[in-house]
């Protein structure tokens, strides 16, 4: 059994889509019950603790610092992680979070997602300067461009333009960039 990569097609959802990688399950169960043979038991057990640590630890530094070092994500030295983030247990090192991002307390970022008869992984992008609401989940393969805001509680299932105001469950656009200007923040 091969990965296939699913297919792309017009909007934000289906640029999402393309960046997943759709694979079959290992076996008759539900995928879900294959995720050791992904992810690895060890490896998983250990990752739980560091993103335990993580949720608790108030200290930017200290937390961006453990994610880089023992999850291998990327996530810039001065991005801000809130407390209790849940960052994807089995494929934190898909997550890219810039700098001077902020990501709300609560927030879940997956870089996966299991169904019955499949399983798919992909990225998750946060761009510099972007701010994502409390209690938001981002979905696998969701870039969020920089500068952009999530508002609190919403479900991130498309991509999200540089500059631009996004909430809602899903996700839609409550406020273009103004000027369709965006400022580098890097």
């Amino acid at each position: 059994m091969t990965a296939t990569t699913t297919p792309s097609g017009s909007g934000r959802e289906n640029a999402r889509k393309s960046r997943l990688v759709e694979k079959p399950s290992d076996g008759p169960r539900a995928s879900l019950w294959y995720w050791r043979h992904h992810a690895g038991l060890f490896r998983t057990t250990l990752r739980y603790i560091i993103i335990f640590l993580g949720r608790v630890v108030p200290s930017f530094r200290a937390k961006n610092w453990l994610y880089r070092t023992f999850l291998k994500a990327d996530i810039h030295r001065h991005a801000a992680i809130g407390l209790e983030v849940t960052l994807d247990i089995f494929y934190p090192q898909l997550i890219t979070i810039g700098a001077d991002a902020v990501v709300g307390f609560r927030t879940t970022i997956l870089c996966h997602e299991y169904m019955t008869d499949r399983y798919r992984v992909g990225p998750v992008v946060i761009g510099a300067g972007a701010t994502i609401g409390a209690n938001t989940t981002l979905l696998p393969g969701v870039i969020v461009g920089a500068g952009a805001t999530v508002s609190a509680m919403s479900l991130v299932n498309r991509d999200i333009p540089a500059g631009e105001l996004w909430g809602g469950v899903p996700v839609r656009q409550i406020r273009a960039a103004p000027n369709n200007e965006v400022h580098d923040v890097s």
